[in-house]
């Protein structure tokens, strides 16, 4: 069985406390804004071009390196490596999501829901939001 390899990227977006999650695609986890990196893209630019589709949302990068987060999904085609890469970013603008966003919140770092996506916690633990 051959192994397929999705690289993705997004910004990571927390403001008075509180970090911007959001549900969509094919989960009813809690994620970031985020998705796969398209050809002739890097990662930033896929984190850019992301958060403007799915939250209507410019962005102002705060650091140059990402935190990259491992897992796999189990998919029709087989099992698939995943690699996350996250930037810590600021909001400019206003929050007007895409036709593909079911529900997003603004969500208490110390009040976080139980369904979030694997990435969630140790990203925030990088970015020095939780201990």
């Amino acid at each position: 069985m051959l192994t397929k390899i999705i690289i993705a990227s997004g910004p990571v977006i927390v403001e008075n406390n509180k970090v911007l999650l959001n549900q969509h695609g094919d989960t009813e986890f809690w994620k970031f804004c985020g998705g796969r990196v398209e050809d002739n893209e890097t990662l930033v630019e896929t984190a850019i071009r992301e958060v403007k589709e799915e939250m209507g949302l410019e962005i102002k990068i705060l650091n140059a390196e990402p935190f990259f987060f491992y897992t796999q999904k189990q998919s029709e085609e087989g099992l698939k490596d995943v690699i996350l890469a996250h930037y810590l970013a600021e909001k400019i603008g206003e929050i007007k999501p895409g036709e593909d966003i079911r529900e997003w919140k603004w969500f208490e770092i110390n009040d976080l829901p139980a369904n979030l996506a694997p990435n969630i916690i140790p990203t925030l633990k990088y970015f020095g939001f939780i201990q």
